[in-house]
């Protein structure tokens, strides 16, 4: 049995210190870099670019490397499961186990003995951005694409390419939901809506404050890697990105990003896009901000989000003050209507109708209640208890650094609600569990609930119907 976890989870040359620039002891001795980034570039915009393209081939191969030791990145499309747009939904977990260790096995060990044997799967680990001391806003490839062809702006990093494989990212374009009018279905008649197409596809269906509030969400604004500076992480200038950029059609296109509230750097959480739909439901906003309100958040995202928290810089690169009464109302009043997808099985209680659920699902929808403890936290009929937990995972694995990124503890996160959960992969908060079936092992490890394999495939049953 392997003494040392180090040497398992990544080659030396992932985790060297002369290529992360720091290790665990400066972490505990050396004072923390200033808070504030500098303003003044120390090198010229064609020099930062030349080097960081010279430098991309090799961040993203060292980021690769880590996915592949990690998960199994095959397309396994479950079979006759689609997302609300048509998407094959991925199955199985594809977290990798430690070699001579079990599921079942590691359900049965308890957190110290885990943590001991370094038993923990490194797929559970906290996931780091692309290039963590680096950061930013990053796009899959069909956005990026997509937004060219409609709009001619271009969200291509020149520094940094997105890394999860695309078929474990949401439907692309997402349909639309509204609460307002459920007996359309999908309003979005397949596009993905931008500044270009939105008027003709919204008016008539909204009210003039909600229109409003649709073309501000789609409106491109100055953003910490794109902008008109010399420090963008953009080939040329660029008018920036909008609220749906990474909210896509008012879902999710699983766009990462760092949060913006924690320093110094090594410490910041990768945080996977959650979707808006059902935001009308939610008390509590970011995953560990508890912002109140979803005008809160908007307003929020692009006064210190869009600039890692830092208004010195935002000043500087282009800061879009909101007026709150005007815009950031109209904004919020248009989320607010954004439904989930329809769940066909479930009556208005949010429960399983018995005449319309398998077996499985039943039995799936039991454990949820019962031995697999997810109704603590994710509560009937919309699945979240509008508050937030420390699953404190920290206890079943050694600190570390991965990436660039300091693996400990997460502290407390949001319960993000279940209701249509199959549509938004990635899960966890940082993106780090590729499927449902990721998710199901990843708690029953972490709330050590000992499910046999069969519970398990219940579980994953049930939650497809939500």
């Amino acid at each position: 049995m392997r003494q040392t976890p180090l040497p398992r989870l990544w080659p030396l040359w992932l985790i060297s210190i002369s290529v992360l620039g720091i290790s665990c002891m400066a972490l505990a001795d050396d004072p923390p870099a200033s808070s504030y980034a500098p303003v003044t570039p120390s090198d010229t915009f064609a020099n930062v670019k030349k080097r960081m393209e010279g430098d991309k081939g090799g961040v993203m191969k060292r980021q690769s490397s880590l996915l592949e030791q990690r998960y199994d990145l095959s397309n396994k499309p479950a079979q006759g499961v689609t997302m609300s747009g048509g998407k094959a939904v991925q199955s199985g977990v594809r977290a990798k186990l430690p070699s001579g260790i079990s599921w079942d096995q590691l359900s049965g060990m308890s957190a110290e003995q885990i943590k001991e044997r370094d038993a923990f799967p490194i797929g559970f680990l906290p996931l780091p951005h692309p290039n963590h001391p680096e950061g930013g806003m990053l796009f899959p490839q069909f956005h990026i694409d997509a937004i060219k062809k409609a709009e001619q702006r271009d969200l291509t990093r020149f520094d940094l390419d997105y890394d999860l494989p695309a078929h474990f990212l949401p439907d692309f374009p997402a349909p639309i939901f509204l609460t307002t009018r459920p007996d359309l279905g999908d309003v979005s008649k397949g596009q993905l809506v931008t500044i270009n197409n939105y008027y003709e596809l919204f008016n008539g269906l909204l009210n003039p404050k909600q229109l409003e509030g649709l073309r501000l969400l789609v409106t491109p604004f100055p953003q910490q890697q794109f902008n008109q500076t010399e420090d963008r992480r953009s080939a040329l200038p660029s008018r920036g990105v909008a609220c749906l950029d990474c909210h896509a059609n008012g879902h999710t296109n699983a766009a990462t990003h760092l949060v913006g509230d924690i320093r110094p750097q090594q410490f910041r959480h990768r945080i996977d896009t959650p979707p808006l739909r059902g935001v009308n439901v939610q008390r509590l906003f970011g995953s560990q901000r508890a912002l109140k309100t979803v005008e809160d958040f908007t307003e929020f995202e692009q006064r210190a989000a869009y600039f890692d928290g830092d208004p010195v810089i935002a000043t500087k690169k282009g800061i879009n003050i909101l007026d709150r009464g005007h815009q950031v109302h109209a904004m919020g009043e248009f989320q607010a209507i954004l439904d989930f997808p329809p769940a066909p099985k479930l009556d208005v209680f949010g429960r399983l109708d018995p005449a319309k659920a398998t077996d499985p699902e039943k039995r799936g929808e039991a454990l949820f209640f019962g031995k697999a403890k997810c109704s603590g936290c994710h509560t009937p009929p919309y699945y979240t208890d509008n508050s937030m937990h420390n699953l404190q995972v920290e206890r079943f694995f050694k600190p570390q650094m991965i990436n660039g990124r300091f693996a400990s503890a997460d502290g407390p996160i949001k319960t993000f609600p279940l209701r249509g959960i199959k549509d938004s992969p990635p899960y966890l908060h940082d993106g780090r569990l590729l499927t449902l079936e990721d998710s199901v092992e990843f708690f029953n490890i972490v709330l050590q609930t000992r499910l046999q394999q069969q519970e398990k495939d219940d579980l994953v049953a049930f939650l497809r119907q939500l």
